[in-house]
């Protein structure tokens, strides 16, 4: 199967034991299950299984705060939220924090194993693939090339914009109100800074006299002179850049 191991965090120890069995009866290796969210994320640590199947109500814990901590320490783990919260806030916020599927109880196994192989087949398309530059390493080759330096905080805040513009392309109309807020929270800064950052980090782009550049990157002569685009312009311009790549 080539991804098979499965760890189960449910809220009662007879929901595990039930995905447990299906799991097992499909040919998945359950490495381990636990209640409570701690000792999952403990147990996470030493197994590092393929998958993970969580609710977000817990008896000890917040769930939501599982798949952030499971998918900073060990980005390759797939976690899957199975839980009888029914919320447009919970699925959003489990989104963010990385997992790959939300499903709502009373659920079908037939539909969530087909969707946890869907999750794993894709997967392995981009192990197969994974020769092509990762879109981290195609931004900042972009940043590079305009004369943005690495070791500046606008670099990382600039760069992790312009993913966000990627993978949700709405979000930048609300640079303000969404972009900022959710990287400052990565970062542990204020918005107000995490804009003040990226506008320096575009200045340097334009003071290092890279305007050539920046519009043989866009194909177009866009800027001159001294005019600067302003941060969700920058953002938006690299991130329509990344997007028509993958077309």
């Amino acid at each position: 199967m080539g991804f098979n191991r499965v760890y189960l965090l449910q809220n009662t120890e007879e929901m595990n034991e039930e995905l447990a069995d299906k799991f097992r009866a499909c040919g998945y290796e359950v490495v381990g299950m636990s209640t409570e969210g701690e000792r999952a994320v403990a147990d996470i640590e030493k197994s590092v299984p393929d998958l993970l199947i969580t609710e977000l109500v817990l008896p000890k814990s917040d769930g939501l705060q599982v798949v952030k901590k499971v998918k900073n320490r060990f980005p390759d783990v797939k976690v899957v939220v199975l839980t009888a919260l029914n919320s447009e806030e919970a699925i959003a916020s489990a989104t963010k924090y990385g997992a790959s599927y939300f499903m709502v109880k009373p659920y079908s196994f037939e539909i969530l194993s087909e969707r946890v192989k869907e999750i794993f087949s894709k997967s392995a398309l981009k192990k197969e693939n994974r020769n092509e530059p990762s879109l981290d390493e195609k931004i900042s080759k972009i940043f590079i090339n305009v004369g943005i330096p690495p070791h500046i905080k606008g670099y990382c805040f600039l760069r992790e914009g312009v993913k966000m513009a990627v993978n949700d392309p709405p979000i930048i109309n609300n640079i303000t109100k969404k972009l900022y807020p959710m990287i400052g929270e990565k970062y542990n800064t204020t918005p107000s800074k995490v804009e003040r950052a990226i506008r320096h980090a575009i200045e340097v782009a334009w003071n290092r006299g890279r305007i050539e550049s920046i519009n043989a990157l866009l194909g177009v002569r866009a800027y001159v002179g001294q005019e600067k685009p302003t941060n969700g312009e920058f953002i938006a311009l690299i991130a329509d850049k990344m997007l028509l790549e993958m077309v």
